[in-house]
């Protein structure tokens, strides 16, 4: 099964390493930056509380860039990291709006670490959405896809109000990192942020609605866990 995740991978990776020669002046200048989309703290109505960053850096040209993407929650009370997550990508355009990324991905939860193999798009969909579709496959041959998507209503130049929603769905049961097959799980939030320097430091409040569905909601009871969840949040965001 190692085997075919590394096929999978080397086939995503060589699709979007392809040298594009009649492009080959515009690949010479070198770009860099790091952004957290999300830097926050969250209390929940069962009084948890939680720090939580999504975040990424990237080296490349106009054709192609390595991509880190990383996210991940840490208990304040219990004191324990709870999940965390590093994607490794190359990514290259595929059109005016979307680009295609390969790479791999490493889950640290409580339980087993899992590897991954992962293709995905991100881009922007007609009205301007933000998205991010991803396809992964797990070292022990599991399949499973998540989207990404995010909007943001400019109120003001500097206030903006950010609606979001993450779904993650499983295609076989995963027992030891307690995901079940079918809808696994839902995140949706709003945020309120205020550009204080050019949308590089971008403070924000908000609230965020967690859900978990069907076994895998089961597995996280198992766990003493609460499947559902809402949240107070307040965090930056930044960019260099």
């Amino acid at each position: 099964m190692k085997n075919k995740l590394i096929t999978i991978v080397f086939a995503g990776l060589t699709a979007v390493a392809i040298p594009i020669s009649a492009h080959a002046q515009e690949t010479d200048l070198i770009f860099y930056g790091v952004q957290m989309e999300e830097l926050e703290y969250r209390q929940g109505d069962q009084s948890e509380n939680l720090l939580v960053w999504d975040g990424d850096a990237f080296i490349g040209t106009d054709e192609i860039k390595l991509r880190w993407l990383g996210k991940g929650e840490y208990d304040t009370d219990g004191e324990v990291l709870e999940t965390m997550e590093n994607r490794l990508v190359l990514q290259k355009p595929i059109s005016d709006f979307f680009d295609l990324k390969a790479g791999v991905r490493l889950d640290a939860p409580e339980g087993t670490d899992r590897w991954f193999g992962v293709l995905g798009v991100a881009g922007l969909a007609p009205q301007w959405i933000e998205v991010d579709a991803d396809l992964f496959v797990s070292e022990t041959g599991d399949v499973s896809a998540r989207l990404d998507a995010e909007y943001e209503l400019l109120i003001t130049n500097r206030l903006i109000l950010i609606p979001s929603a993450e779904i993650d769905i499983a295609f076989s049961e995963d027992r030891e990192i307690g995901v079940a097959s079918g809808l696994n799980s839902i995140e949706v939030g709003v945020r309120l942020s205020y550009d204080v320097v050019d949308r590089a430091i971008s403070p924000y409040i908000g609230v965020v609605y967690e859900r978990k569905f069907g076994r895998t909601a089961d597995f996280a009871r198992d766990e003493g866990e609460d499947p559902s969840a809402w949240f107070a949040v307040i965090g930056t965001k930044l960019m260099f």
